[in-house]
């Protein structure tokens, strides 16, 4: 009897699970259907013009491999115009890629528009949930709270400097700097002394704490941090584009870079929790004594502006903790690489590297141990470099050549009208007048080629692929406001209600960086230097991928 019940429920469940099984088959198949051969009938991309493909082919590396994609985006906008579509994961994937700013504006201040949620899940991997702090943000990045973190700058930069004065250059002849044979054995990799650096720097500008990475690499959070950004620098893989869509297989079947992630993200959140809870003690105590918080540190500011705000509105102890990699990453590693990026620049033009040096020294004292001198103040001396033409150009310049975001990505929320500027032929011959709009439905992806707009020559004219810091002293009106929305007259910040904060924090501290190494050092180049992407634009040596991020360069001693 109860041999012949369990027989029937077996078989019953055993149906059960069929029935169910054939309904997300059927479920499955009529997506594949939908997403392959219907919905791109309707698409009204399909319209517009692009490069054509197979049915499977992506052109990913055509638009973000920067070994390709200034070709790429020159040659597409010549055969195009400057709005056109092309293929994401197939032929049915139509995707919107545009140079016209009156589109880019339009998407880039509409709410309509969001990072897509594998971009975020991607992130949140490495950096954890990330909420819109822009308004509890602001006043760390404030030009007041920006001028007290100067002397954090000026001390890490010297510092920087005295370890390279000790590793026993050979110096140099007078101008015009030409190195003696023993010269060339003389090779440091920037981005990793740039890496330590700038990392100290936004450990104490951001949470007033010291990761000492430039006397000692050991130190558990800056190698949780290391560790967790090799991985990321590898890029997604297969298995990881996967586990985006099913991520319950990251937890089932672990891999070693899930494995050394999640024990670094341990390590991090352990020290962070510890780090936030010490700032919020310290200062509800003041708070409650009545004392003007001293602190002035991007953390200590972000639980002020927190704990200030009405309750409904604050963050959570997590929230504020995700913004600890988040500060960490952007804050360090942006920055890094464009100091890296206009050393590499300066090295393969040596008239502009010297005419910088000349500029400096001739800003008294910038050329000698400043902090030293009594009367010395690090704003009012930060605020005399700022101001110096020629390195704000080399600078700028960098940051349009080498922009550490090579391009980002937004996917519309729902049905949209976007204006143009510059006309748009069809692929049936009818022409979309500037003015008018061109119709996106919910769901599309648009992507925003920050370096096709740094490299476009119709903004920054037939040079627009060289390296020119005197085109910042008379700059087209292609490329000044209002023709212009970017930050700083470049796309590399983004602009709209989803540009970075942290842009003159990063200009400053690289600028001070320069001003305290470029008169004591000259730079030549060491290897042939390329790019590739993982979450940000990196350098490399030619056929040494393996190695990861490098950039060897020559370095002697100046004579002063």
């Amino acid at each position: 009897m109860l041999t012949s019940i369990a027989s029937t429920l077996s078989l019953s469940l055993l149906k059960a699970c069929s029935v169910v099984l054939l309904i997300l088959l059927a479920r499955g198949l009529m997506w594949l259907i939908n997403t392959v051969v219907v919905a791109p009938i309707f698409d009204p991309l399909k319209k517009i013009q692009g490069p054509d493909g197979s049915p499977l082919q992506n052109h990913f590396r055509e638009v973000m491999d920067p070994s390709v994609s200034p070709h790429t985006h020159e040659k597409w906008v010549k055969s195009f115009g400057k709005t056109f579509r092309f293929h994401g994961f197939g032929r049915h994937d139509f995707r919107l890629l545009s140079v016209d700013f009156c589109v880019m504006t339009h998407i880039l201040n509409s709410p309509i528009y969001e990072k897509p949620w594998q971009t975020r899940a991607l992130l949140t991997t490495f950096l954890g949930a990330h909420k819109a702090l822009r308004k509890l943000i602001a006043p760390a990045f404030s030009t007041q709270s920006i001028k007290a973190m100067t002397p954090i700058f000026f001390q890490k930069a010297e510092e920087l400097r005295d370890k390279w004065e000790r590793c026993k250059f050979p110096p140099l002849p007078a101008p015009p700097y030409s190195p003696s044979p023993s010269f060339a054995e003389a090779v440091i990799d920037v981005a990793h002394w740039f890496s330590l650096a700038t990392f100290d720097v936004i450990g104490l500008a951001g949470f007033d704490y010291h990761f000492h990475a430039l006397q000692c690499e050991s130190e558990e959070i800056y190698l949780a941090y290391r560790n967790m950004f090799r991985i990321a620098d590898k890029g997604p893989k297969l298995r990881e584009l996967i586990q985006l869509y099913f991520p319950v297989l990251r937890k089932i079947f672990p891999n070693e870079a899930a494995r050394i992630t999640d024990k670094s993200q341990r390590v991090i959140s352990e020290a962070g929790q510890r780090l936030i809870q010490s700032k919020k003690c310290a200062i509800l105590a003041e708070k409650t004594s009545a004392h003007e918080i001293k602190e002035k540190d991007i953390l200590s500011l972000l639980i002020k502006s927190n704990l200030s705000a009405d309750i409904s509105g604050r963050l959570s102890d997590a929230d504020l903790l995700s913004q600890l990699s988040t500060f960490l990453f952007a804050g360090s590693d942006s920055t890094s690489l464009t100091m890296s990026w206009c050393i590499h620049l300066l090295s393969l033009h040596p008239d502009v590297q010297a005419r910088l040096r000349s500029e400096l020294n001739s800003m008294s004292p910038c050329a000698s141990n400043s902090s030293s001198m009594s009367g010395y103040s690090a704003p009012a001396h930060a605020e005399t470099i700022d101001m110096l033409p020629f390195l704000d150009a080399v600078v700028r310049e960098t940051l349009r050549l080498c922009p550490p975001v090579h391009g980002t990505m937004r996917v519309a929320t729902r049905d949209d009208n976007i204006p143009i500027s510059s006309p748009i032929v069809l692929r049936n011959g009818t022409i979309i007048q500037p003015g008018e709009t061109i119709h996106l439905r919910k769901g599309s992806y648009v992507h925003i080629p920050i370096e096709a707009l740094n490299f476009s020559t119709d903004i920054w004219g037939e040079d627009a692929r060289m390296f020119n810091p005197d085109r910042w002293s008379s700059l087209p009106h292609t490329a000044r406001a209002p023709s212009h929305p970017g930050i700083a007259n470049l796309m590399t910040f983004s602009f709209g209600p989803h540009a970075c904060p942290g842009w003159k924090f990063s200009m400053l501290q690289t600028k001070i960086f320069l001003a305290t190494l470029i008169p004591h050092f000259v730079f030549e180049p060491a290897a042939d230097i390329q790019k590739f992407n993982a979450i940000l634009t990196r350098p490399y040596v030619y056929d040494q991928f393996e190695f990861g991020t490098r950039l060897p360069v020559k370095i002697g001693r100046v004579n002063l």
